[in-house]
């Protein structure tokens, strides 16, 4: 099937919603399959693979990377992978055999945010092809440190309150009606409309969590080049980071979280309208909007000591500190303390 138009391409993305709905993922796929807009490898004649990491080849602890990988045919085709490759094979065409990285079923690649897992590593793919056993690729990927990292010690924002319902509109009046049998007794009135029922309060906006109490402890590692070791606890958990200060930072957050907004009133209900006749019915009053719940209140600052190693000293600025509380306003100034701090692992 030869798609024409946009059209056609967004018709068929209907079609898979609707068997999401009764199959599987894997079903849809192999739809997919079925009218060209995918393909797998495993009956095509492959002779060659590469591999690339999109958007750049290294990798940060903590982040992630997706796979390009281009397949050549004997005819000398280049056949590309999904996603980031823009391409039409699925990844179910590979297997992949990698060493401190990971890689999901989307050649999603993700390096752990404990910077002991790769540290003095080289994390390596070989990947193959389903059907092909023989055709083979691998990636190195350098673990870079030059980045700028985030250690997360803030509060969480509160919810907004629940919003009021909205009041019921009146029932109309009923209208009067003429007596045909009888013209003298003439026209009768309308009836009045019902009175419309209150909106009810808005909730009030649950309050932000406060910041952590955070201790942070910056060492200078042995080696060829600067590397920063970095420990930043709280009661609650603890973050560590390498960092390169050629490039590198550490942003430390122990903000608290903004309160939850009120949730708004409801509107109250229309008045019913009056029946018609002579005289019309008078129309219901309208009932009172509710009112809007209060915001919630905000999260306090958290509090920040900094111990800092004194080789490591000279590079303090590569550390921003971070303690407000939910509505902004500066919390305690943070403590930083020059003592020895010895190898953090």
């Amino acid at each position: 099937m030869k798609l024409q138009s946009f059209a056609d391409v967004a018709w068929i993305s209907r079609v898979c919603l609707v068997f999401l709905g009764l199959a599987a993922l894997s079903g849809c796929a192999s739809i997919e399959v079925g009218l060209g807009l995918r393909m797998r490898l495993d009956k095509v004649p492959v002779t060659a693979l590469s591999a690339t990491l999109s958007p750049e080849p290294r990798l940060a602890p903590g982040k992630s990377g997706r796979l390009i990988i281009t397949a050549t045919t004997s005819d000398a085709k280049q056949l590309v992978t999904v996603g980031a490759g823009r391409g039409k094979v699925l990844f179910d065409s590979f297997t992949f055999t990698a060493t401190t990285v990971t890689v999901n079923k989307k050649g999603v690649v993700s390096l752990a945010a404990d910077p002991r897992a790769g540290e003095g590593a080289i994390p390596h793919i070989q990947i193959a092809v389903v059907g092909h056993p023989d055709v083979t690729a691998d990636l190195s990927i350098p673990i870079r440190y030059d980045v700028a990292f985030v250690a997360n010690f803030a509060g969480k924002a509160g919810f907004k309150g629940i919003d009021g319902l909205d009041g019921l509109a009146g029932s109309s009046g009923s209208d009067g009606s003429v007596d045909i049998s009888n013209p003298s007794a003439g026209p009768s009135a309308g009836g009045q409309g019902g009175d419309g029922t209150n909106g009810d309060d808005g909730r009030d906006g649950d309050p932000g969590q406060p910041g952590e109490a955070v201790h942070v402890w910056m060492t200078l590692k042995d080696g060829d080049r600067p590397l920063l070791q970095v420990r930043a606890a709280s009661k609650a958990h603890t973050q560590l980071f390498l960092i390169d200060p050629n490039g590198g930072s550490l942003t430390v957050n122990a903000s608290g979280g903004a309160g939850g907004a009120g949730g708004s009133g409801g509107r109250g209900g229309r008045g019913g309208s009056g029946g018609n006749g002579f005289p019309p019915g008078f129309s219901g009053q309208d009932g009172r909007d509710g009112f809007n719940g209060h915001a919630g209140s905000d999260g306090a600052a958290g509090t920040i000591i900094v111990s800092v190693d004194n080789q490591a000293q000279p590079y303090l600025s590569k550390l921003q500190l971070i303690n407000k509380n939910g509505g902004g306003a500066p919390g305690p100034k943070p403590e930083i303390r020059i003592e020895t701090v010895g190898p953090i692992w």
